[in-house]
């Protein structure tokens, strides 16, 4: 079974995406804030981190740019779950080390497919 740990401050959304997600068969760990997430991340193996763009203590970017510094975390997947859909955010998430970018709003179906896609490579 993959683990993925989602990092996402809105506590509705974060329902939504874990109530998915565990349908799909997906064993889930979350975090609510980019401290918490980080602190996850460097403890826990995960396949895939869900991660929200902006979050209270530290955005995704700086989550990202300090898991990647960790060399035993360096090959997780990430994808970056962002309101800010301009392209040049999606360039910042993945210069920072985002693998994959998905713009909110989007449907539960539509990170079903996502989270499958990422996990079947």
């Amino acid at each position: 079974m993959s683990r993925i740990l989602l990092a996402e401050d809105e506590e509705i959304l974060r329902m939504l995406i874990s109530d998915t997600l565990e349908d799909d068969g997906y064993e889930l760990d979350e975090a609510q804030d980019g401290e918490e997430a980080l602190k996850k991340m460097i403890a826990e193996e995960y396949d895939l981190i869900l991660l929200d763009y902006m979050m209270p203590v530290y955005t995704g970017l700086e989550v990202i740019e300090r898991v990647r510094s960790v060399p035993e975390r360096r090959d997780v997947k990430i994808l970056m779950l962002s309101a800010k859909s301009q392209m040049a955010d999606q360039q910042a998430a993945l210069q920072a080390g985002a693998d994959y970018f998905m713009a909110k709003p989007f449907s539960p179906i539509q990170l079903s497919e996502k989270v499958g896609e990422i996990l079947r490579k």
